[in-house]
């Protein structure tokens, strides 16, 4: 049978190991995807780890994938072999249950199914994808351009235009890394008032190049005050996991303003009275399904957002990963192919 390179993970804490397998043949409603890029997710340490319930070794990471497909699964109409596609975070779900039927996909109760995790994802020559799952991909985007727009750009894009916020409202980016350096391009092309806050005085001139308006250095100011001059926030994106940064910057919300969570601290102290006082709010957000990531690809396209990658070959994956869990890259990390 042919053969495909695969990277794949064979115990909880276990090292990434590039390994021969037969490629695989595409199921009823499923297709096959030549990947050609993978993107480097801080979220595949679920897989690494073991730190999501049930997972199933060996497994294969990966969730941030781009490809064409190449083989169709039986009974899938509407895609055809040769088609552009991306796969994200989320990897299925029923269509019956009630959060499905009111178009809460990402919620179903019956399947929280997620790529790279509950099946083999990316960091392979060829995955299988249930069709629910794909975007497609417009031209302009090359594949490792579109590969870290599958998760990091569909979450901050997909968060900020479901904030509330409208244009010329500010918007405050928390963090400049791997998120936040998408969400402040996000913002400005949207057409808010876009601040960046972010640790150090070096990162105001790149802040500026993606867009923002303004930058706040909050190892020097007190990024709550410097948000009270410009007329408070409407919109607070964190992307940041420290917790103090966070309740550092939520007094810089203005009336009716919403911190919007995309970090996830282990924990966070927030003041009663600061929500009380203004008819604040604390929100999460989850990334998003299949039509959002498409959204994102096509918004991207049209206003010039675009990642910043350091690309690897499939074969050095566990040097990718250790990059990326270093924090060191700028700003996502990206496997690639050859195919």
């Amino acid at each position: 049978m042919p053969k495909m390179r695969a990277v794949q993970v064979t115990k909880p804490n276990g090292p990434l190991e590039i390994v021969e397998r037969d490629i695989p043949e595409p199921t009823a409603g499923t297709v096959r995807i030549k990947v050609q890029a993978c993107g480097v997710c801080h979220s595949d340490v679920f897989t690494k780890e073991g730190l999501f319930p049930n997972i199933q070794y060996p497994r294969v990471p990966g969730h941030e994938v781009v490809g064409v497909i190449d083989a169709l699964g039986a009974g899938v109409a509407g895609w055809q072999v040769g088609t552009r596609v991306g796969v994200g975070w989320f990897g299925g779900n029923c269509g019956y249950c009630d959060n499905c039927r009111r178009g809460f996909f990402f919620a179903c109760e019956n399947i929280q199914a997620v790529t790279g995790i509950s099946y083999d994802g990316g960091y392979a020559d060829y995955m299988i994808a249930p069709i629910e799952v794909l975007a497609r991909l417009p031209e302009g985007l090359s594949a490792e351009e579109a590969a870290p727009l599958m998760c990091a750009g569909l979450t901050t894009y997909n968060a900020i235009r479901n904030s509330g916020a409208q244009g010329g409202d500010l918007v405050a980016i928390l963090g400049l890394g791997g998120l936040g350096h998408l969400a402040v391009q996000f913002s400005a092309k949207m057409g808010f008032k876009t601040v960046s806050i972010a640790r150090g005085q070096d990162k105001g001139e790149l802040a500026k190049k993606l867009g923002a308006h303004h930058f706040i250095d909050s190892k020097t100011a007190d990024p709550a005050a410097e948000l009270a001059k410009l007329g408070g926030a409407k919109v607070i994106v964190s992307t940041v996991t420290v917790a103090d940064a966070v309740t550092a910057a939520m007094g810089g919300l203005g009336a009716n303003g919403s911190l919007l969570l995309l970090g996830v601290p282990e924990s966070l102290t927030i003041s009663p009275a600061l929500l009380v006082s203004g008819s604040r709010s604390v929100k999460g957000w989850y990334s998003g399904v299949s039509i959002d990531a498409q959204d994102t690809l096509n918004f991207s396209v049209l206003t010039g957002v675009r990642s910043m990658n350091e690309a690897y070959p499939l074969e050095k994956a566990a040097e990718a990963y250790d990059q990326m869990m270093s924090g060191k890259a700028r700003f996502r990390v990206v496997l690639t192919t050859g195919n």
